[in-house]
């Protein structure tokens, strides 16, 4: 089914915005205590020059919290925001180094130069009440060179405050590398050590109807209890896949023209994710 046509069956069913989608949609941002706890804590990090480290395995909202961090950072905070770590050390510099400044410098810049103008950069901006921060997704895919630039980089300080705030994310595999004793240096430097868990049940069935809230007109398309339960356990409380089961539950309630979705429905749409789902 193209996006057109599950657009109108969503607007069928009464909803002015689709309600479960895979892409992170800062609108829908569910505040449940533990996605309030991590917003709130890599938001103190990026204003106050803290390492920062967030982990979690896949689908369980980390590119979500991190998103609505951007959206509120205050403008006095630049944040270089970097979503391919498996660039070398110097391009992430260079990428960095555009963030902050607005200026993509010339390729051929050797690395000393531009590390210095950067520092340059941050500590003139800092002495004028800007702040800095580096944020790197998927941090887990971060060389060994690349972790000890930005491990340098967040370094810089005055006799009061760090100036560059740095918070890395990641799968787990994140954790182990920053065990390694290489990795010593590194891991000292960490203020913020932060995980994201699976939805409990409670956690589950209040994420289904808080986003059903927002995006229905009138609220009144529901999960019955069972199916809230089933769509819990078989996705194992990661969001991305309650999303997906969700997103194919109320389409069957669509092919029947229920404004809810029931056990068997949720049974038939958790099946179809059954070889995945491991």
């Amino acid at each position: 089914m193209d996006h057109s046509a599950l657009k109108d069956c969503y607007r069928f069913l009464g909803f002015e915005a689709i309600p479960f989608s895979i892409t992170p949609d800062t609108s829908l941002f569910f505040p449940s205590s533990q996605y309030v706890t991590v917003f709130n804590q890599i938001s103190h990090a990026c204003m106050n020059g803290v390492l920062a480290v967030l982990t979690g395995e896949i689908g369980l909202g980390k590119t979500m919290v991190i998103r609505c961090v951007l959206r509120k950072m205050p403008p006095q905070v630049k944040v270089a925001y970097l979503l391919n770590p498996l660039l070398d050390h110097h391009e992430l510099l260079r990428q960095i180094y555009t963030e902050f400044t607005g200026i993509t410098p010339p390729t051929d810049m050797p690395y000393s130069a531009l590390h210095g103008e950067l520092i340059e950069h941050v500590l003139q901006g800092s002495a004028n009440g800007q702040r800095y921060a580096v944020i790197v997704d998927e941090a887990h895919r971060l060389s060994p060179d690349s972790l000890e630039m930005l491990r340098l980089l967040s370094n810089l300080e005055t006799e009061h405050f760090k100036l560059i705030g740095l918070t890395l994310v990641g799968q787990p595999e994140l954790n182990r590398t920053l065990m390694l004793g290489s990795m010593r240096p590194l891991r000292e430097r960490i203020g913020l050590w932060l995980k994201l868990r699976p939805m409990n049940h409670a956690e589950c069935s209040a994420y289904i109807r808080h986003r059903i809230k927002l995006t229905h007109r009138e609220g009144q398309f529901d999960f019955t209890p069972l199916a809230q339960w089933w769509i819990h356990r078989r996705s194992r409380g990661v969001p991305r896949r309650i999303n997906l089961a969700a997103e194919r539950a109320i389409l069957l309630a669509f092919a029947g023209s229920a404004q809810r979705v029931n056990w068997s429905m949720a049974r038939q749409a958790c099946s179809e994710f059954k070889k995945v789902w491991k």
